[in-house]
């Protein structure tokens, strides 16, 4: 295996190739166990240039009059507040506005508040809130603006978007939650109470701006939930009108159900997962929602985690006995006359093994029916999980903190503490000794697990500084990142310089304005990556012109951090909906029979309906053979050696033998569905390898 060592001189990084290198358990445990992030300002690597910043703006000047940059939002980033040389206000508009003060500004909008009385004493907020007018439009109910109280939390919503939605101004902070002040909640005075005399007249017009501010995004957030509810009201009758039933499957699991395959009114077959399988259920430990899952790169270990804040490793049966040899190794390898501890360790192990051996006789699915590992230490919800391929486990929490596992530890061998939320993390793909980190406060970082810091970090650049995605991609060639307001940047992994970006966006309609990115991933053996964006789209993006390859539409995605990714052979692209199903599509799309359709659009989907909730998570197994089995009748006489021995190259051949996805729900249910298809050079009908 050969990895990359990386070395550092004045915050560069250069590589040579060293196959001696590598992360081991020595090296991860080695120093200290906790890690505090210490953004130097020499690893500190360099942003865009000026030239790129102009390049930028005539891309966005070729759209229209005034540059698109905003995000979802009130306080999404502007043009003036990303490029400050964006601005398009003359000196004189800012001094009639200067001069014409806040309550002008409320005249024009047709409302006149007093905020003095008329002996000059100033006004409380809830004193100037009861004075505007309202009408509840549901109820027809009269009231005033201090009765209105911000807008409930959505339900079925991730803790991570919610949280997104507070630092953006969307939905009023609970204090005990937050150290800030609500930006939209009223401040915590009574009726009548007076201000404090003593903070003096000098700040009564940064109140009166700040309950003006308060006011605007008040109002702006009550004409956009109405307005949002509507187009998901739409969207949804839009999309149940343009769906149809294919094929009820009998679910084995679940008898009392049946699994309803569906496809686009526009995919009119063949269908390619209508012989689908339910095998097994890996439900009963994960309370709540499962929100990140993820195969090892070998496809034996599974793992899955999310809002009870436990991590767990699922294995495949034929695997267990690997894996369980792993850790007794570890176990003996420790200390030669082992303390009372230690032993009574090794004895726990034991009778874990027995009790797993017998659960595993009774289950008929490819996994252990027990989590092999179950890893408890993060105290908030896990968002993302990363492999690297000697078994070692990355998690990231809302904790503010990444985990560091091993396979054959049940302890964590490092924290890596941060500044917010991390939101993405994933170990560098040909040398494990690093990892990449995007959080919420808007920095990536590289960090060096045996020297145990941040070896380069960078800034995202815009007011609202949220990293909603992160991975590698072209081998670890380049890092790319996801922001919030729905751009895709990348930077050199060498320096983690700034390269270039791509903002994901339609060129008009309702999502010409950039959404949250909620996850990328490279393309297997190609030079491309899938974006998934909160505007219910998945962009295949070619990385030799940054130009779209394909879009594919079909399922919803608004509020959710769902990720599309790709099957083993990089055929198909699956992901998760908040419509409670799977939806699957073909990268490349027959458009031979077709004359009429855009290459670059594709609503040829597949959709499963076998869960009760929304769909967090979807993904391929890597090596679907591992699971898949051939039976001993698949290999006919003409397809054996004279010895009996299979033929190598049949065996090959037959490691096309279909596919195994592995979804979650809200409700913490996992499932996986067996997808087998005809292997090449067989003489068997197709039904026949179904059954």
């Amino acid at each position: 295996m050969l990895y990359i060592k990386i070395s550092y001189a004045a915050g560069f990084i250069y590589s040579s190739i060293d196959p001696s290198q590598g992360l081991n358990l020595y090296k991860a445990t080695q120093g200290g166990c906790v890690v505090k992030p210490r953004d130097e300002a020499c690893n500190k690597a360099e942003g865009p240039t000026q030239e790129e910043i102009k390049r930028i703006e005539q891309i966005l000047m070729d759209d229209g009059a005034r540059p698109i940059l905003a995000g979802t939002g009130s306080n999404s980033l502007g043009s003036g507040t990303r490029y400050p040389s964006l601005v398009y206000r003359s000196s004189s508009d800012k001094e009639r506005r200067k001069s014409a003060g806040d309550e002008d500004v409320l005249k024009q909008m047709n409302i006149y508040v007093r905020t003095r009385t008329s002996s000059g004493k100033q006004l409380t907020d809830f004193e100037i809130l009861k004075q505007v007018p309202v009408k509840n439009l549901d109820t027809g109910e009269n009231m005033t603006l201090s009765e209105v109280r911000s807008p409930p939390v959505p339900e079925g919503w991730n803790p991570l978007s919610l949280h997104i939605l507070k630092l953006t101004s969307h939905l009023e902070v609970n204090p005990k939650e937050s150290d800030e002040e609500s930006v939209i909640g009223i401040p915590p005075c009574s009726e009548g109470q007076p201000p404090d005399e003593e903070e003096g007249e000098a700040e009564d017009g940064s109140r009166l701006k700040k309950r003006t501010a308060r006011f605007k995004r008040l109002l702006g957030a009550t004409v956009r939930k109405t307005v949002d509810k509507a187009k998901s009201l739409a969207s949804e009758v839009s999309h149940a009108r343009h769906k149809e039933d294919v094929a009820d499957i009998t679910d084995v699991m679940n008898p009392e159900a049946n699994i309803k395959i569906k496809a686009s009114s526009t995919n009119k077959g063949p269908y390619e997962f209508t012989k689908l399988q339910h095998v097994q259920d890996l439900y009963g430990e994960h309370t709540g929602a499962v929100w990140c899952m993820k195969f090892s790169s070998c496809g034996r270990l599974l793992a899955t985690a999310g809002q009870d804040k436990v991590l767990r490793i699922w294995v495949l049966k034929d695997a267990y006995p690997f894996f369980q040899d792993m850790r007794t190794k570890y176990n003996a390898d420790q200390k030669s006359s082992p303390t009372p501890s230690q032993e009574s360790l090794v004895s726990q192990h034991s009778e874990e093994a027995i009790a797993m051996a017998a659960a595993a006789e009774k289950c008929t699915g490819p996994f252990m029916p027990k989590a092999f590992c179950t890893y408890i230490g993060h105290t908030s919800d896990l968002l993302d999980v990363s492999w690297s391929k000697n078994y070692f486990i990355l998690s990231s929490s809302m904790d503010k903190t990444v985990r560091l596992w091993h396979i054959s530890r049940k302890e964590c061998l490092c924290c890596f503490q941060h500044i917010d939320f991390v939101t993405a993390i994933a170990f560098h793909p040909r040398d494990d000794r690093y990892f990449l980190s995007g959080s919420l406060d808007g920095k990536l970082r590289l960090w060096n697990i045996p020297d145990k810091k941040v070896a380069l970090w960078n800034e995202v650049d815009g007011q609202t500084k949220l990293i909603t995605a992160a991975n590698f991609c072209q081998n670890g060639q380049f890092a790319v990142v996801g922001s919030y307001d729905g751009r895709c940047i990348f930077y050199n992994t060498d320096q983690l310089k700034y390269h270039t970006q791509i903002h994901v966006r339609s060129t008009r309609g309702k999502n010409r304005i950039g959404r949250k990115i909620s996850g990328i991933e490279p393309m297997p053996g190609e030079d491309k990556i899938l974006v998934t964006s909160n505007d219910s789209r998945v962009r295949l993006y070619d990385l030799r012109d940054l130009n779209l390859s394909c879009k594919y539409k079909g399922y919803l995605n608004v509020s959710s951090q769902i990720k599309a990714s790709f099957s083993h052979d990089g055929k198909y692209i699956i992901a998760g909906s908040e419509n409670q199903c799977i939806y699957i599509w073909k990268t490349n799309h027959d458009y031979s029979k077709l004359s009429s359709v855009r290459r670059d659009r594709s609503d040829f989907w597949e959709g499963i309906k076998a869960h009760n909730a929304t769909v967090t998570c979807a993904i391929f197994a890597p090596h679907p053979e591992a699971i898949i089995k051939s039976e001993p009748d698949e290999i006919g006489p003409s397809e054996k050696l004279p010895n009996h021995q299979p033929d190598p190259l049949v065996e090959q051949h037959k490691k096309g033998c279909g596919y195994v996805m592995v979804s979650a729900d809200f409700n913490g249910a996992i499932k996986v569905f067996i997808n087998k298809t005809k292997p090449k050079h067989s003489s068997l009908p197709y039904t026949a390898i179904a059954d």
